[in-house]
This record gives C-alpha cells, sequence and structure tokens, in this order.
C-alpha cells in the first residue's frame, strides 16, 4: 500500500469481509474483487506481494483503462475500483495495490 493511503476492511450485504484502499485525497484506488468468510483472509488478501501475481490491464466499455490482479492459482485477487483515461493513470493505481512494473 502507499504509505500515504489507508486500507478499510469492512463486511459486504452478505456478511463477508472485503476491502478498499483509499488514496490521502480520499479516492478509492483498489478494492477486493471477492469476499472472504474470515476478516484475516481479506486483511492477507490486501496486503500479500503482488510481485507475484499476474496483472491486466484492459479499456473497458466506455474506453477507460482498467486493471485486474489474478494470484498465481488463476482467481481474481483485486481490481481497479474506477476507471482510467489514460493507460498511465492507471498503471500509477496499479502500482499502489502493489504491481511492480
Amino acid at each position: 500500500m502507499a504509505a500515504d493511503g489507508k486500507l478499510e476492511l469492512y463486511q459486504d450485504n452478505k456478511g463477508e469481509w472485503r476491502w478498499r484502499r483509499y488514496a490521502s485525497n480520499g479516492q478509492i484506488v483498489g478494492a477486493s474483487s471477492e469476499g472472504y468468510k474470515a476478516r484475516a483472509d481479506a486483511e492477507a488478501n490486501a496486503n500479500r506481494d503482488g510481485s507475484k501475481d499476474k496483472w491486466e490491464f484492459y479499456e473497458d466499455k466506455r474506453g477507460e483503462w482498467r486493471w485486474r490482479a489474478f494470484a498465481t492459482n488463476g482467481r481474481q485477487v483485486g481490481r481497479a475500483s474506477e476507471g482510467y483515461k489514460a493507460r498511465r493513470d492507471c498503471e500509477h493505481n496499479a502500482r499502489l495495490n502493489g504491481w511492480m512494473g
């Protein structure tokens, strides 16, 4: 996580634990893409070593750049919470969430 950011762990409507990462300006810069039964599992997912993940950058239906991260077992473990006009802005956001570039 970026030094100026904040990590929030919360329970969703199904009672599963998820995480959101915020930048210092309050904008959400990353979020879990699945829920976890245990809070500790969501926290471990949020703080894992992203250098081992497979990162995918793509343009969504609106033509905005987004990222997804996949663990070595192929499960999606993170995603961009918003689209970006420029790929470099999307890559900056991914770096805040563990992408090594």
